[in-house]
C-alpha cells in the first residue's frame, strides 16, 4: 500500500514552479530575475555573448545566496524554517518511507489530520512514523490545521508508540509545528494532559526513537513527539519553548520585538547543539531546504539512519536508560 494523497496534498518532493523569496533574499531575487531574462534572450540573440554574461550573473547569484545564508540571524532562520515551499512531512514520507500505511484515530474522540502517524519501511527497517503536516496550499493547510494538533492527535501518537513498542518497531518523528492547537475545543478535550501523555510515552519506549526537527519545533506540541534517544535538526530549523512573537508579547508586551526574542532565546540548531538539546545538525542545501527539497530529504534520511544504526544493537533497558540520561543531563554543563 502507499500513502494516500489528495489533490490538495503535497507531491514529494515538491519543486515549485515559482520560487517564493524572503525579504532578505531580495538581492538574489533581482539577480535570478536577470538570469531568467537572459535565458529567454539566448534563444534568438547572440548566444556566445549572452552565455558569457549568463555565466557571470549565475556565479554572482550563487555567491550572493551563499553569503546571505552563511550569516543568517536567528530571526532570518525563523523565516526560513517557516518557508511555505520547505519540504513537509508528506515529502519526507514519500522520499524515505515505502509501503507507508497511515493509521487514524485515537480510539477516544476521533481523527486529527495535523499529526499523521503510520507504519512503513525506512531503508530496510520496519518503523513507526509520525509527524506534523502543515499542508502545501490553502485547502490542505486548512485540512491539516497548519500542523497544529489537537488532543486526539497526541493520543493517536501514544496509541502508535505503544503499538510500536509491542511489535519492536523503532519510532521516527518528523517535527514541524508552530505548536499544539490552542483553541477552546482542544482545551476542553484536555490538550495539556494529552501532550504530557505523549511525552511520557516517548520516554517510556523500549524501542529506539529518533526525531528530526525539519521546520518549526514549537513548544510542547513538538516535545510530545521529540522526546527521543536522538534528536537531529536541520541547519535552518528552529526549536523553541514558544514562538518569537509569543515570547515578545510575554516579555515586552510587544509582538514587534519578535526579532529580539528570537536572538535572546537561542532557538537555532547551532545554539541547541552547543547546549546538548539536539544531537546533530543536518546541513541544508545552499539557500535552504526549499531550494532543493530532494537533497534536504536525503540528508535527513541519512542522519536518521545513522542514529538508528547506533541504537538498534542496544537492549530495551539500555535504550530507556540512555534516553533518561540524555534528558537529565541537559543544562548541567552550561
Amino acid at each position: 500500500m502507499t500513502f494516500p494523497v489528495s489533490a490538495n496534498d503535497s507531491a514529494a518532493p515538491r519543486a515549485p514552479a515559482t520560487r517564493s523569496y524572503l525579504d532578505f533574499e531580495k538581492p538574489v531575487a533581482e539577480l535570478e530575475a536577470k538570469v531568467q531574462e537572459l535565458r529567454a534572450l539566448a534563444v534568438n540573440g547572440d548566444a556566445v555573448q549572452i552565455n558569457e554574461e549568463l555565466a557571470r550573473l549565475e556565479g554572482k547569484s550563487e555567491k550572493a545566496l551563499a553569503d546571505i545564508y552563511a550569516a543568517l540571524t536567528p530571526w532570518q532562520k525563523t523565516q526560513v524554517a517557516r518557508h511555505p515551499q520547505r519540504p513537509h512531512f508528506v515529502d519526507y514520507v514519500k522520499g524515505l518511507v515505502t509501503d507507508f500505511e497511515p493509521l487514524s484515530g485515537d480510539r477516544h474522540f476521533g481523527e486529527d489530520a495535523a499529526l499523521v502517524c503510520g507504519l512503513g519501511w525506512f531503508r530496510g527497517y520496519a518503523v513507526c512514523v509520525m509527524g506534523q503536516e502543515k499542508g502545501a496550499d490553502t485547502a490542505s493547510r486548512i485540512k491539516h490545521n497548519f500542523g497544529m494538533a489537537r488532543p486526539e492527535g497526541y493520543r493517536k501518537a501514544v496509541r502508535l508508540m505503544q503499538l510500536a513498542d509491542r511489535f519492536n518497531l523503532p519510532v521516527v518523528s518528523f517535527v514541524d509545528t508552530p505548536g499544539a492547537f490552542p483553541g477552546v475545543d482542544a482545551e476542553e478535550r484536555g490538550q495539556a494532559e494529552a501532550i504530557a501523555r505523549a511525552t511520557e510515552a516517548s520516554l517510556a519506549l523500549g524501542v529506539p526513537n529518533v526525531a528530526a526537527i525539519v521546520g518549526e519545533g514549537g513548544s510542547g506540541g513538538a516535545v510530545a513527539i521529540a522526546t527521543c534517544n536522538r534528536v537531529v535538526m536541520l541547519e535552518h530549523a528552529i526549536y523553541t519553548v514558544a514562538s518569537p512573537e509569543a515570547s515578545a508579547s510575554i516579555l515586552w508586551r510587544d509582538a514587534a520585538k519578535a526579532e529580539d526574542a528570537a536572538t535572546t532565546m537561542k532557538i537555532t540548531a547551532q545554539d541547541l547543539l552547543r547546549f546538548g538539546v539536539v544531537d546533530a545538525v543536518v546541513p541544508e542545501p545552499v539557500g535552504g531546504a526549499h531550494r532543493d527539497p530532494a537533497a534536504a530529504v536525503r540528508s535527513v534520511g541519512d542522519a536518521v539512519q545513522r542514529a538508528l544504526q547506533d541504537l538498534l544493537p542496544l537492549s530495551h533497558a539500555q535504550i530507556r536508560e540512555a534516553r533518561a540520561d540524555k534528558f537529565l543531563a541537559m543544562g548541567r554543563t552550561l
